[in-house]
């Protein structure tokens, strides 16, 4: 009796981690997750009069999911330009790995559009970009020492050749070594700063390496926004 009760408890437990299971293998579709990513990462440029072919219905973007998966696995979109994870940016655009994986996802599972057309998400309005001038910056080609302490807000690389890696630090005068920037396969085309989250202090005697003498990256002091 007891051997039954045991065998009878098993199977209820298992039937309860199948269920839950079931539940939880919700098909990812366009009207529910992919739309709102899109809209978030891609639209600004990927719209009706904007810079490139629109994304913003399934219609648009249904013939096109075998370019989009090429794309964000090479992260060639959104058009970053940088290594993740080495410096810490606010205005990141580009895609989370978990991002990567639900367009992969939703693509390899035939892309399918979703039934509850409520669930799609209103289309963003879209306002003029905004266009960072800082007022003053300063240039780097080679390496830099600072004469005297900098507060950075950011770099803005501003010739930059093609398919350059470059990994960018500051080696402090203490011997401790700042990340700042590591580009890789940055699109001149798509130029854009990289913004610190939280502003750097670079004491005087600082030396700013990882730039090739024939491009220039430039240093945007806290204090020129």
């Amino acid at each position: 009796m007891a051997r039954t009760f045991l065998i009878v408890a098993l199977c209820s437990s298992l039937g309860v981690v199948l269920a839950a299971h079931n539940i939880g293998v919700t098909p990812i579709t366009w009207n529910r997750e992919i739309s709102r990513l899109i809209y978030d990462k891609c639209a600004s440029c990927h719209r009706p009069d904007g810079s490139a072919f629109s994304l913003m219905t399934y219609r648009d973007v249904q013939p096109r999911v075998t370019e989009i998966k090429a794309a964000v696995l090479t992260r060639r979109m959104p058009p970053w330009g940088a290594i993740k994870g080495f410096g810490d940016f606010r205005n990141d655009q580009a895609l989370t790995p978990e991002q990567i994986e639900l367009m992969v996802d939703w693509i390899q599972n035939d892309a399918p559009r979703g039934n509850n057309r409520q669930s799609l998400p209103p289309e963003p309005r879209f306002a003029a970009p905004a266009v960072y001038v800082p007022s003053h910056v300063v240039p780097v080609s080679g390496s830099l020492t600072l004469q005297r302490p900098l507060i950075v807000d950011g770099l803005m690389p501003r010739k930059v050749a093609p398919d350059q890696s470059m990994r960018i630090t500051a080696l402090l005068p203490n011997g401790a070594v700042e990340p700042l920037l590591w580009l890789h396969a940055y699109d001149q085309r798509f130029s854009h700063p990289f913004l610190f989250r939280k502003s750097i202090h670079l004491p005087a005697g600082t030396v700013i390496r990882g730039v090739s003498l024939d491009d220039v990256i430039e240093l945007i002091p806290a204090d020129s926004k």
